[in-house]
């Protein structure tokens, strides 16, 4: 594992771990699959590469954007600007659970904003703070274990309000039942 040392704020130096030194001969292989899907232009394979790297490293950083363009012989501009634009990419890491809120009409109207607050209230953040996206990771608890966004839609508007908690759709929350939902969690 190689580390890059990065100048900082009043010449503090942060020692860091370049994701790209830890990919495995799986990780390409699945890589190289992906690219496979678009033989007429592999810069369509962009998105699904971010995907694919974010999943598995939980945020992409300079090594990963560099890594994926070199991949789709594009420049690293190409990539940086997909990470920065679509909210659903960081460049740092966020909690390990996500907890990712609609907050579209049918589900606001039902009451995703409550919902929200007690998400951010049962794992111990402020749930007041802004997240916008681009890039940075949504307020996490100091711990690691928890980051609670607002998204847009989830697509699963007649069972509002909803929330992806990782990977799985919760539908037709109550703000009574975000305790028990994150203590399961625990």
């Amino acid at each position: 594992m190689r580390t890059e040392e990065k100048q900082r704020n009043h010449g503090m130096i942060e020692m860091t771990t370049r994701q790209a030194d830890e990919i495995t001969p799986a990780f390409v292989a699945e890589a190289d699959e992906l690219v496979s899907h678009y033989p007429v232009s592999k810069r369509s394979a962009s998105l699904p590469l971010l995907h694919h790297w974010q999943n598995h490293f939980g945020f992409v950083d300079d090594s990963g954007v560099e890594w994926i363009a070199a991949r789709l012989d594009l420049t690293p501009i190409n990539i940086l600007e997909l990470v920065t634009f679509y909210p659903w990419f960081r460049r740092e890491a966020a909690g390990k659970v996500i907890i990712r809120v609609c907050r579209t009409l049918a589900c606001a109207m039902a009451g995703s904003y409550d919902v929200k607050e007690k998400f951010c209230e049962a794992v111990g953040l402020d749930p007041h703070s802004e997240h916008h996206g681009f890039g940075s990771a949504p307020p996490t608890t100091a711990d690691g274990k928890f980051s609670v966004e607002f998204v847009e839609c989830l697509a699963s508007c007649g069972s509002a309000p909803v929330a992806l908690i990782g990977d799985e759709l919760v539908e037709n929350i109550k703000p009574a039942d975000v305790a028990s939902l994150v203590k399961n969690l625990q």
